[in-house]
Protein backbone atom coordinates (compact mmCIF):
# COMPACT_ATOMS: atom_id res chain seq x y z
CA UNK A 1 0.00 0.00 0.00
CA UNK A 2 0.79 3.50 -0.64
CA UNK A 3 2.68 5.42 2.10
CA UNK A 4 1.73 9.26 2.00
CA UNK A 5 3.06 11.48 4.06
CA UNK A 6 1.62 14.75 6.24
CA UNK A 7 1.58 17.42 3.52
CA UNK A 8 -1.63 14.73 1.84
CA UNK A 9 -2.38 12.51 4.38
CA UNK A 10 -5.14 10.57 2.54
CA UNK A 11 -7.21 11.71 -0.46
CA UNK A 12 -10.73 12.34 0.83
CA UNK A 13 -9.30 14.81 3.69
CA UNK A 14 -10.07 17.52 1.67
CA UNK A 15 -12.62 20.26 0.18
CA UNK A 16 -15.49 19.64 -1.98
CA UNK A 17 -15.66 17.77 -5.43
CA UNK A 18 -16.68 20.09 -8.12
CA UNK A 19 -20.03 18.82 -8.24
CA UNK A 20 -20.28 20.69 -4.77
CA UNK A 21 -22.87 23.41 -6.42
CA UNK A 22 -24.37 21.63 -8.88
CA UNK A 23 -28.16 21.72 -8.35
CA UNK A 24 -31.49 19.57 -9.59
CA UNK A 25 -34.33 20.86 -11.48
CA UNK A 26 -36.17 21.42 -8.84
CA UNK A 27 -33.29 23.88 -6.89
CA UNK A 28 -32.01 21.34 -4.22
CA UNK A 29 -28.41 19.95 -3.96
CA UNK A 30 -27.55 16.63 -5.85
CA UNK A 31 -25.73 15.48 -2.52
CA UNK A 32 -26.76 16.10 0.89
CA UNK A 33 -25.42 19.29 2.98
CA UNK A 34 -23.23 18.58 5.57
CA UNK A 35 -22.79 22.42 6.42
CA UNK A 36 -23.28 25.91 5.04
CA UNK A 37 -19.64 27.61 5.11
CA UNK A 38 -20.27 31.24 3.91
CA UNK A 39 -20.88 30.95 0.10
CA UNK A 40 -19.49 27.34 0.04
CA UNK A 41 -20.60 24.04 1.77
CA UNK A 42 -19.36 20.79 3.19
CA UNK A 43 -21.37 17.95 1.00
CA UNK A 44 -22.58 14.58 3.69
CA UNK A 45 -20.94 12.44 0.84
CA UNK A 46 -17.46 14.03 1.56
CA UNK A 47 -17.93 14.00 5.23
CA UNK A 48 -19.14 10.24 5.09
CA UNK A 49 -16.06 9.63 2.84
CA UNK A 50 -13.14 11.06 5.07
CA UNK A 51 -15.10 8.75 8.28
CA UNK A 52 -14.75 5.87 6.17
CA UNK A 53 -11.12 6.73 5.24
CA UNK A 54 -10.47 7.77 9.08
CA UNK A 55 -12.36 4.56 9.85
CA UNK A 56 -10.16 2.59 7.83
CA UNK A 57 -6.90 3.95 8.80
CA UNK A 58 -7.61 4.16 12.50
CA UNK A 59 -8.01 0.14 11.82
CA UNK A 60 -4.45 -0.04 9.77
CA UNK A 61 -2.44 1.68 12.43
CA UNK A 62 -4.36 -0.08 15.32
CA UNK A 63 -5.71 3.64 16.89
CA UNK A 64 -9.05 3.50 18.91
CA UNK A 65 -11.16 6.06 18.08
CA UNK A 66 -13.27 7.91 20.15
CA UNK A 67 -16.89 7.43 20.65
CA UNK A 68 -18.92 8.38 16.80
CA UNK A 69 -20.49 12.00 18.06
CA UNK A 70 -17.13 12.70 18.64
CA UNK A 71 -15.52 11.94 15.73
CA UNK A 72 -17.73 13.11 13.87
CA UNK A 73 -17.68 16.98 14.84
CA UNK A 74 -14.18 16.72 14.97
CA UNK A 75 -14.24 15.51 10.66
CA UNK A 76 -17.14 18.04 10.29
CA UNK A 77 -14.66 20.68 11.89
CA UNK A 78 -11.64 19.92 9.63
CA UNK A 79 -13.56 20.01 6.80
CA UNK A 80 -15.24 23.63 7.87
CA UNK A 81 -11.95 24.75 8.41
CA UNK A 82 -10.39 23.41 5.10
CA UNK A 83 -12.72 24.81 3.20
CA UNK A 84 -12.90 28.15 5.10
CA UNK A 85 -9.26 28.61 3.94
CA UNK A 86 -9.78 27.63 0.72
CA UNK A 87 -12.32 29.96 0.41
CA UNK A 88 -9.63 32.75 1.66
CA UNK A 89 -7.01 31.34 -0.74
CA UNK A 90 -9.55 31.97 -3.93
CA UNK A 91 -10.17 35.31 -2.46
CA UNK A 92 -6.48 36.52 -2.84
CA UNK A 93 -6.16 34.63 -6.14
CA UNK A 94 -4.07 32.15 -4.59
CA UNK A 95 -3.27 29.27 -7.08
CA UNK A 96 -1.30 26.09 -7.35
CA UNK A 97 0.57 25.57 -10.25
CA UNK A 98 0.40 22.07 -12.64
CA UNK A 99 4.22 22.30 -12.01
CA UNK A 100 4.46 23.07 -8.40
CA UNK A 101 1.25 20.24 -8.04
CA UNK A 102 3.55 17.74 -9.88
CA UNK A 103 6.81 18.34 -7.58
CA UNK A 104 4.41 17.58 -4.93
CA UNK A 105 3.84 14.27 -6.67
CA UNK A 106 7.22 13.39 -7.32
CA UNK A 107 8.39 13.96 -3.61
CA UNK A 108 5.65 11.22 -3.00
CA UNK A 109 6.59 9.18 -5.76
CA UNK A 110 10.24 9.34 -4.42
CA UNK A 111 9.33 8.81 -0.99
CA UNK A 112 7.95 5.51 -1.77
CA UNK A 113 10.18 4.19 -4.21
CA UNK A 114 8.07 4.92 -7.06
CA UNK A 115 8.14 6.45 -10.14
CA UNK A 116 6.21 9.84 -11.09
CA UNK A 117 4.92 8.61 -13.91
CA UNK A 118 3.71 5.35 -12.48
CA UNK A 119 1.68 6.66 -9.57
CA UNK A 120 -1.60 6.97 -11.36
CA UNK A 121 -1.27 2.66 -11.31
CA UNK A 122 0.16 2.77 -8.18
CA UNK A 123 -2.87 4.65 -6.70
CA UNK A 124 -4.71 2.90 -8.41
CA UNK A 125 -4.26 -0.47 -6.85
CA UNK A 126 -5.32 1.14 -3.84
CA UNK A 127 -8.57 1.82 -4.94
CA UNK A 128 -7.29 5.82 -5.38
CA UNK A 129 -8.21 7.68 -8.78
CA UNK A 130 -5.76 9.99 -9.78
CA UNK A 131 -7.60 12.73 -10.39
CA UNK A 132 -8.95 12.88 -7.13
CA UNK A 133 -5.76 12.90 -5.74
CA UNK A 134 -4.34 15.33 -7.61
CA UNK A 135 -7.01 17.52 -6.48
CA UNK A 136 -6.98 17.13 -3.19
CA UNK A 137 -3.45 17.66 -3.13
CA UNK A 138 -3.70 20.52 -5.14
CA UNK A 139 -6.31 21.93 -1.92
CA UNK A 140 -3.70 20.78 0.62
CA UNK A 141 -0.86 22.65 -0.98
CA UNK A 142 -3.03 25.40 -1.14
CA UNK A 143 -3.78 25.62 2.26
CA UNK A 144 0.08 24.63 3.51
CA UNK A 145 0.75 27.88 0.82
CA UNK A 146 -1.72 30.29 2.78
CA UNK A 147 -0.79 29.97 5.99
CA UNK A 148 2.81 30.30 4.81
CA UNK A 149 1.65 33.61 2.94
CA UNK A 150 -0.36 34.64 6.02
CA UNK A 151 1.13 33.87 9.10
CA UNK A 152 5.08 32.13 8.40
CA UNK A 153 5.86 35.82 6.43
CA UNK A 154 4.53 37.74 9.56
CA UNK A 155 6.86 35.63 11.96
CA UNK A 156 9.84 37.61 12.89
CA UNK A 157 13.11 36.17 14.83
CA UNK A 158 15.39 38.34 16.37
CA UNK A 159 19.49 37.63 16.74
CA UNK A 160 18.62 37.61 20.40
CA UNK A 161 16.35 34.94 20.50
CA UNK A 162 19.04 32.87 18.17
CA UNK A 163 21.47 33.34 20.26
CA UNK A 164 19.39 32.70 23.29
CA UNK A 165 18.48 29.51 21.86
CA UNK A 166 22.01 27.89 21.24
CA UNK A 167 22.71 29.08 24.33
CA UNK A 168 19.99 27.36 25.89
CA UNK A 169 20.61 24.14 23.32
CA UNK A 170 24.27 24.06 24.30
CA UNK A 171 24.86 20.94 25.94
CA UNK A 172 21.39 20.25 26.27
CA UNK A 173 21.07 16.44 25.64
CA UNK A 174 17.71 17.68 23.73
CA UNK A 175 19.94 18.62 20.95
CA UNK A 176 21.97 16.00 20.68
CA UNK A 177 18.79 13.33 20.00
CA UNK A 178 16.18 13.02 17.64
CA UNK A 179 12.56 11.79 18.85
CA UNK A 180 9.49 10.67 17.74
CA UNK A 181 6.84 13.05 19.73
CA UNK A 182 3.13 13.20 19.65
CA UNK A 183 0.92 15.82 21.34
CA UNK A 184 -2.41 16.50 22.66
CA UNK A 185 -3.73 20.39 22.43
CA UNK A 186 -6.49 21.78 24.18
CA UNK A 187 -7.12 25.11 23.28
CA UNK A 188 -8.92 27.97 24.59
CA UNK A 189 -9.32 31.14 23.42
CA UNK A 190 -7.73 34.59 23.26
CA UNK A 191 -10.60 36.30 25.13
CA UNK A 192 -10.62 33.35 27.51
CA UNK A 193 -11.62 34.11 31.11
CA UNK A 194 -9.66 32.68 33.79
CA UNK A 195 -12.57 30.96 34.59
CA UNK A 196 -12.44 29.70 31.40
CA UNK A 197 -8.69 28.60 31.17
CA UNK A 198 -9.03 26.82 34.65
CA UNK A 199 -11.80 24.41 32.95
CA UNK A 200 -9.21 23.93 30.30
CA UNK A 201 -6.42 23.13 32.45
CA UNK A 202 -8.55 20.67 34.88
CA UNK A 203 -9.15 18.50 31.53
CA UNK A 204 -5.66 18.69 30.71
CA UNK A 205 -4.51 17.51 33.99
CA UNK A 206 -7.52 15.41 34.18
CA UNK A 207 -6.49 13.50 30.66
CA UNK A 208 -2.75 13.01 31.98
CA UNK A 209 -3.91 11.07 34.55
CA UNK A 210 -6.04 8.84 32.85
CA UNK A 211 -3.22 8.49 30.65
CA UNK A 212 -0.83 7.70 33.89
CA UNK A 213 -3.49 5.00 34.48
CA UNK A 214 -3.04 3.31 31.70
CA UNK A 215 -5.24 4.82 29.20
CA UNK A 216 -4.64 4.88 25.28
CA UNK A 217 -2.40 8.13 24.25
CA UNK A 218 -3.54 8.20 20.88
CA UNK A 219 -7.55 7.44 21.48
CA UNK A 220 -7.06 10.28 23.90
CA UNK A 221 -5.39 12.77 21.37
CA UNK A 222 -8.06 11.50 19.09
CA UNK A 223 -10.53 11.94 21.15
CA UNK A 224 -9.96 15.45 22.89
CA UNK A 225 -7.35 17.32 20.98
CA UNK A 226 -7.49 20.39 19.01
CA UNK A 227 -3.89 19.79 17.18
CA UNK A 228 -4.07 19.18 13.26
CA UNK A 229 -3.04 15.33 13.68
CA UNK A 230 -5.42 14.52 16.58
CA UNK A 231 -6.98 12.06 14.10
CA UNK A 232 -3.84 10.65 13.68
CA UNK A 233 -3.13 9.87 17.19
CA UNK A 234 -1.50 13.61 17.83
CA UNK A 235 1.56 12.30 16.12
CA UNK A 236 4.11 14.54 15.41
CA UNK A 237 6.89 12.40 13.57
CA UNK A 238 10.53 12.26 13.77
CA UNK A 239 12.27 15.42 14.35
CA UNK A 240 15.91 16.65 15.38
CA UNK A 241 16.49 18.07 18.66
CA UNK A 242 17.05 21.39 17.19
CA UNK A 243 13.80 21.52 15.98
CA UNK A 244 11.84 20.48 18.86
CA UNK A 245 9.33 23.30 19.66
CA UNK A 246 10.96 24.96 22.35
CA UNK A 247 7.86 24.88 24.38
CA UNK A 248 8.55 20.97 24.71
CA UNK A 249 12.45 21.59 25.20
CA UNK A 250 12.98 21.77 29.18
CA UNK A 251 10.63 18.96 29.50
CA UNK A 252 11.99 16.45 27.44
CA UNK A 253 15.42 16.64 28.68
CA UNK A 254 14.15 14.45 31.45
CA UNK A 255 12.11 12.39 29.26
CA UNK A 256 12.49 8.48 28.16
CA UNK A 257 10.99 6.15 25.86
CA UNK A 258 7.43 6.42 26.24
CA UNK A 259 7.56 8.86 29.01
CA UNK A 260 3.80 11.34 28.90
CA UNK A 261 4.87 14.98 29.95
CA UNK A 262 2.21 16.84 32.51
CA UNK A 263 0.18 19.50 30.77
CA UNK A 264 2.52 22.32 29.41
CA UNK A 265 1.04 25.64 29.57
CA UNK A 266 1.74 27.71 26.50
CA UNK A 267 -0.04 31.42 25.63
CA UNK A 268 -3.61 29.91 24.16
CA UNK A 269 -3.69 26.40 24.96
CA UNK A 270 -2.18 23.07 27.54
CA UNK A 271 0.02 20.71 26.23
CA UNK A 272 0.53 17.03 26.62
CA UNK A 273 3.55 15.36 24.93
CA UNK A 274 4.72 11.47 24.81
CA UNK A 275 7.79 10.57 23.34
CA UNK A 276 7.42 7.56 21.07
CA UNK A 277 10.95 6.85 20.47
CA UNK A 278 14.16 8.68 21.08
CA UNK A 279 17.66 8.00 19.17
CA UNK A 280 21.33 9.54 19.33
CA UNK A 281 22.00 12.33 16.50
CA UNK A 282 24.88 13.59 15.40
CA UNK A 283 26.60 16.23 17.23
CA UNK A 284 28.88 17.40 14.08
CA UNK A 285 28.07 18.34 10.95
CA UNK A 286 30.48 18.29 7.99
CA UNK A 287 29.13 19.18 4.20
CA UNK A 288 31.48 19.10 0.89
CA UNK A 289 31.98 22.71 -0.62
CA UNK A 290 32.95 24.24 -3.74
CA UNK A 291 34.58 27.86 -4.72
CA UNK A 292 33.72 28.64 -8.38
CA UNK A 293 34.15 31.27 -10.65
CA UNK A 294 32.05 31.76 -13.49
CA UNK A 295 30.89 33.85 -16.70
CA UNK A 296 27.77 34.20 -17.64
CA UNK A 297 26.00 35.54 -21.50
CA UNK A 298 22.61 35.91 -21.09
CA UNK A 299 20.93 35.36 -24.79
CA UNK A 300 18.83 38.33 -25.57
CA UNK A 301 16.69 39.79 -28.24
CA UNK A 302 20.41 41.44 -29.77
CA UNK A 303 22.63 38.26 -28.87
CA UNK A 304 21.32 34.94 -29.74
CA UNK A 305 21.94 31.71 -28.06
CA UNK A 306 25.07 30.90 -30.78
CA UNK A 307 26.80 34.35 -30.43
CA UNK A 308 26.33 34.13 -26.58
CA UNK A 309 28.26 30.56 -26.86
CA UNK A 310 31.18 32.07 -29.63
CA UNK A 311 31.58 35.11 -27.18
CA UNK A 312 32.68 32.52 -24.23
CA UNK A 313 34.60 30.70 -26.48
CA UNK A 314 36.93 33.39 -27.74
CA UNK A 315 37.05 34.50 -23.82
CA UNK A 316 37.85 30.70 -23.13
CA UNK A 317 41.21 30.50 -25.32
CA UNK A 318 42.28 33.95 -24.25
CA UNK A 319 42.03 32.62 -20.55
CA UNK A 320 43.58 29.30 -21.32
CA UNK A 321 46.24 31.48 -22.80
CA UNK A 322 47.08 32.91 -19.86
CA UNK A 323 44.77 36.01 -19.57
CA UNK A 324 42.65 36.72 -16.35
CA UNK A 325 39.53 35.31 -15.83
CA UNK A 326 38.55 37.75 -13.18
CA UNK A 327 39.01 40.72 -15.75
CA UNK A 328 36.88 38.62 -18.48
CA UNK A 329 34.21 38.47 -15.81
CA UNK A 330 34.00 41.99 -15.30
CA UNK A 331 33.93 42.81 -19.00
CA UNK A 332 31.52 39.91 -20.19
CA UNK A 333 29.23 38.54 -17.34
CA UNK A 334 25.78 39.42 -17.05
CA UNK A 335 25.73 38.09 -13.74
CA UNK A 336 24.83 41.28 -11.32
CA UNK A 337 25.86 39.49 -8.18
CA UNK A 338 29.66 38.23 -9.25
CA UNK A 339 30.34 40.46 -12.59
CA UNK A 340 32.21 43.14 -10.52
CA UNK A 341 33.79 40.58 -8.16
CA UNK A 342 35.52 38.86 -10.84
CA UNK A 343 32.51 36.04 -11.61
CA UNK A 344 33.40 34.98 -7.93
CA UNK A 345 30.37 32.86 -6.17
CA UNK A 346 32.24 32.08 -2.85
CA UNK A 347 32.56 28.90 -1.43
CA UNK A 348 29.12 26.48 -1.63
CA UNK A 349 27.68 23.46 -0.77
CA UNK A 350 25.22 20.82 -2.64
CA UNK A 351 21.73 22.17 -3.72
CA UNK A 352 22.99 25.87 -3.97
CA UNK A 353 23.14 26.21 -7.76
CA UNK A 354 20.96 24.66 -10.54
CA UNK A 355 21.49 21.00 -11.68
CA UNK A 356 22.84 21.90 -14.63
CA UNK A 357 25.57 24.13 -13.09
CA UNK A 358 26.30 21.28 -10.52
CA UNK A 359 26.84 18.82 -12.84
CA UNK A 360 29.55 20.56 -14.59
CA UNK A 361 31.10 22.05 -11.32
CA UNK A 362 31.28 18.35 -9.97
CA UNK A 363 33.10 16.87 -13.05
CA UNK A 364 35.19 19.84 -12.96
CA UNK A 365 39.00 19.63 -11.51
CA UNK A 366 40.67 22.33 -9.25
CA UNK A 367 42.34 25.10 -11.50
CA UNK A 368 40.61 24.23 -14.83
CA UNK A 369 38.31 25.99 -16.65
CA UNK A 370 35.06 24.15 -18.01
CA UNK A 371 33.97 23.69 -21.79
CA UNK A 372 30.79 26.56 -22.21
CA UNK A 373 27.68 24.88 -21.26
CA UNK A 374 24.13 25.86 -20.90
CA UNK A 375 21.61 26.46 -17.83
CA UNK A 376 18.12 27.66 -17.78
CA UNK A 377 20.00 31.52 -17.04
CA UNK A 378 22.34 31.23 -20.15
CA UNK A 379 25.41 30.09 -21.44
CA UNK A 380 28.30 29.36 -18.63
CA UNK A 381 32.12 29.38 -18.50
CA UNK A 382 32.93 27.80 -15.05
CA UNK A 383 36.14 27.32 -13.12
CA UNK A 384 36.67 25.69 -9.58
CA UNK A 385 38.83 27.49 -7.25
CA UNK A 386 38.94 24.88 -4.56
CA UNK A 387 37.51 22.38 -2.89
CA UNK A 388 36.93 21.68 1.56
CA UNK A 389 34.85 19.81 4.07
CA UNK A 390 34.13 22.39 5.66
CA UNK A 391 31.83 21.95 9.22
CA UNK A 392 28.56 23.77 9.59
CA UNK A 393 27.39 23.03 12.46
CA UNK A 394 27.46 26.20 13.83
CA UNK A 395 25.43 27.34 11.00
CA UNK A 396 23.27 24.41 11.22
CA UNK A 397 22.63 25.66 14.51
CA UNK A 398 21.77 28.71 13.98
CA UNK A 399 19.69 27.54 10.92
CA UNK A 400 17.68 24.97 13.48
CA UNK A 401 17.24 27.57 16.00
CA UNK A 402 15.96 30.05 13.57
CA UNK A 403 13.56 27.07 12.20
CA UNK A 404 13.07 26.23 16.04
CA UNK A 405 11.58 29.30 16.92
CA UNK A 406 9.26 30.45 14.04
CA UNK A 407 7.54 26.53 13.95
CA UNK A 408 7.23 26.65 18.12
CA UNK A 409 5.42 30.93 17.18
CA UNK A 410 3.42 29.24 13.99
CA UNK A 411 1.33 26.88 15.98
CA UNK A 412 0.14 29.42 18.05
CA UNK A 413 -0.06 32.14 15.43
CA UNK A 414 -2.01 29.55 13.34
CA UNK A 415 -4.38 28.59 15.64
CA UNK A 416 -5.12 32.34 16.30
CA UNK A 417 -5.37 32.94 12.91
CA UNK A 418 -7.30 30.34 12.17
CA UNK A 419 -9.93 31.26 15.20
CA UNK A 420 -10.37 34.60 13.66
CA UNK A 421 -11.22 32.88 10.21
CA UNK A 422 -13.83 30.46 11.92
CA UNK A 423 -15.45 33.13 14.24
CA UNK A 424 -15.60 35.53 10.97
CA UNK A 425 -17.23 32.84 8.80
CA UNK A 426 -20.80 32.16 8.73
CA UNK A 427 -21.32 28.52 9.31
CA UNK A 428 -24.68 26.59 9.48
CA UNK A 429 -23.91 22.64 10.82
CA UNK A 430 -26.98 20.27 9.21
CA UNK A 431 -25.07 16.96 10.84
Amino acid sequence: MLKINALCAIVALVAAPVVAEELSDTGEFLDGVAAIVNEGVVLKSQFNEQLDVIAQRAEAQGIPMPPMAILEEQVLERLILTEIQLQRAERIGLEISDAMLNESIARIAQQNGVRFEDMPAVLAKDGVDYATFRRSLRDEVTVEQLRRIEVGRSIEVSPREIAKCIADLEGNVVANSEYELSHIRLAFSETASAAEIAEVEELANSIYQQLQDGADFREMAARYSAGDTALEGGSLGWMQGQQVPTLFVSVLQDMGRGDISPPIRASNSFHIVKVDDLRSAMERSEVNQVKVRHILITPNEIIDDETAKQRLDDALVKIRDGEDFAEYAKLLSDDPGSANLGGDLGWAGPGTFVPEFERVVAITDIGVVSEPFRSPFGWHIVEVVDRRVYDNTEELKEQNCDLNIRNSKMEAETQLWMQRMRDEAFVESRI
